[in-house]
C-alpha cells in the first residue's frame, strides 16, 4: 500500500508540476528553478516530467550546472533579431541556448527559411550541436563548440536578406582562429531588413571603431521575391574589441549617395528618386553638397527587377548616417527618395552619432569590447531595447542609458573584454 501511496504522489506533483510549467509561459528553466527543492520525490517527479516532455539527458545535467541559457522570444516583431543575438552570444560565450516561441503568433510560426540558414551558419561555424533546427521549428537548442576558420556557405534560396546572415555569423568569426571567408546568397537589397550597401557603408566604418571590420565582393545583386543575389566577406580574427566613444556628432559636411533599378525597370525611375532626394534634403540643408549617382544595374549582376535609393551623411565628427527606400509598386518614384530622405534627416535631427539601425546593431560588440563604451542616439528603438535585454541575460555587460534632451540619448556599456583565446 505504501509503493501505491508513492505512486498517487508522484502523479499528482507531476500534475501540479504541468500546470506550474503552464502558467510560467513553457519556460522550464524558470520551473526548474522555481520548483528546485530538497524533496527528493519532487525532485524525481520533476526530472522525469523535465526529459519527458523537453531536455535530453545532456540537456538536464546543464540545469543542474546552471549552464543552459533560455530565451523567451516575448514578442512577435523581433523574433529573428532575438534569435541571431542568442545565437551569436551562445557562440561568444561559450554556453548552451535554448531560444523557444520563436515567431510565436505570426500566421507561418517558426523558422523560415532565411532564419534557419542563419542558425545552420553559425552551427557550422561553431562546430557546434543544433537541436530543432528545420522550416518551422519553434524551439532551437544550441551546443555550441570553438568557433573554426575556413570558408563557409549559405543560401536562403530566397530574397532573404544577405545583410542578416552576416549580422548573426560576424561577431563569432571575428573571435575565430584565423581568416574566414563568408559566400552568402539571398537578397543584397530588400525590404525589413538593411541593404547590403548600408551594411558595407554605415556598419563596416562603425565595426572598424571597435577594431573589428571585414572585405567584401559583391558578385550580384538580389530583390524580392527572386533573391539570387552573392556577396562574399572575409574577415580576419580580433584579439579582443576595443571600447569605443562617440558623442560628438559635429555637423553634416556632405551627403553622397545613388539611386538605382534593375531588370526591366527605365533609368528614368532612377532620376526621379535622385531628384525628390535632393530636394527634399535642400530644404533642411542647406549649402550641403550632396552626390547621388542614378544608374541601371548590369543584367550580368542582378537577378530580377528591383529599385531603391540608399543616402549616406557624413559629420565633421566622423559620424556616418544612413536612409534609404527600396521601390514598390504602390510607390511614385518620387515618393520612395522622399522617404529616403526624410529618414536620414530624422537621424541629422536628432543630433544622433548613429542612425537608428546602427543603433541596435553595435549592442553585442559593446557588450564583448574591453571598457566604456558611450554613443549618442536618437530615440532609443524597440529592437535597441530588446538587444540591450538579451545582451544583459547572456553576458555580464552593464548597459545604462541617459537621456540628456528631448530625441538624445547615450547608451553607456561597461563591456566585458571577451578575450580571443584560440
Amino acid at each position: 500500500m505504501r509503493h501505491d501511496r508513492m505512486i498517487i504522489d508522484k502523479k499528482q506533483i507531476l500534475q501540479s508540476v504541468r500546470t506550474e510549467f503552464t502558467m510560467l509561459g513553457g519556460d522550464y528553466i524558470r520551473l526548474y528553478n522555481k520548483l528546485s527543492t530538497n524533496s527528493k520525490q519532487l525532485k524525481i517527479a520533476l526530472k522525469e516530467f523535465l526529459m519527458t516532455h523537453f531536455c535530453s539527458v545532456e540537456e538536464f545535467i546543464l540545469l543542474e550546472n546552471d549552464r543552459l541559457a533560455s530565451i523567451m522570444q516575448l514578442t512577435t516583431n523581433f523574433g529573428g533579431q532575438i534569435l541571431r543575438m542568442a545565437l551569436a552570444f551562445s557562440v561568444l560565450k561559450q554556453i548552451p541556448v535554448r531560444v523557444f516561441n520563436i515567431r510565436a503568433g505570426r500566421s507561418n510560426p517558426g523558422l523560415r527559411a532565411q532564419h534557419l540558414k542563419g542558425v545552420e551558419i553559425v552551427r557550422d561555424i561553431s562546430g557546434g550541436k543544433l537541436k530543432g533546427g528545420e522550416i518551422g521549428s519553434t524551439e532551437i537548442v544550441l551546443h555550441p563548440g570553438k568557433v573554426k576558420c575556413g570558408e563557409y556557405s549559405a543560401d536562403t534560396g530566397t530574397a532573404g536578406s544577405i545583410g542578416l546572415l552576416i549580422q548573426v555569423a560576424l561577431p563569432c568569426i571575428l573571435f575565430g582562429n584565423g581568416v574566414t571567408i563568408l559566400k552568402l546568397r539571398g537578397g543584397t537589397n530588400a525590404e525589413m531588413a538593411p541593404q547590403i550597401d548600408y551594411t558595407t557603408e554605415v556598419f563596416r566604418p562603425l565595426l572598424e571603431r571597435f577594431g573589428g571590420g571585414f572585405d567584401y565582393r559583391i558578385i550580384s545583386r538580389g530583390y524580392y521575391p527572386r533573391g539570387g543575389g552573392e556577396v562574399h566577406i572575409r574577415v580576419n580574427p580580433v584579439k579582443e574589441l576595443k571600447a569605443i566613444t562617440l558623442t560628438e556628432n559635429g555637423h553634416v559636411v556632405r551627403i553622397r549617395g545613388w539611386s538605382f533599378v534593375a531588370g526591366s525597370l527605365p533609368i528614368k525611375l532612377a532620376h526621379l528618386m535622385a531628384d525628390s532626394a535632393i530636394m527634399t534634403l535642400s530644404k533642411t540643408l542647406k549649402n550641403i553638397d550632396v552626390k547621388i549617382e542614378r544608374y541601371k544595374e548590369d543584367p550580368g549582376v542582378a537577378v530580377g527587377n528591383g529599385s531603391g535609393i540608399n543616402l549616406f551623411a557624413e559629420t565633421s565628427a566622423g559620424c556616418l548616417l544612413g536612409g534609404s527606400a527600396l521601390g514598390k509598386r504602390e510607390l511614385k518614384a518620387e515618393e520612395v527618395g522622399q522617404k529616403a530622405a526624410d529618414e536620414l534627416l530624422q537621424s541629422i535631427n536628432t543630433g544622433a552619432c548613429v542612425d537608428s539601425y546602427s543603433q541596435d546593431q553595435m549592442i553585442i560588440f559593446m557588450a564583448v569590447a574591453r571598457g566604456k563604451s558611450r554613443v549618442r542616439c536618437g530615440p532609443i528603438t524597440l529592437h535597441t531595447q530588446t538587444a540591450i535585454h538579451i545582451a544583459h541575460q547572456l553576458t555580464e555587460a552593464k548597459f545604462t542609458v541617459v537621456n540628456d534632451g528631448p530625441d538624445s540619448n547615450i547608451i553607456e556599456c561597461e563591456g566585458i573584454g571577451l578575450k580571443n583565446i584560440t
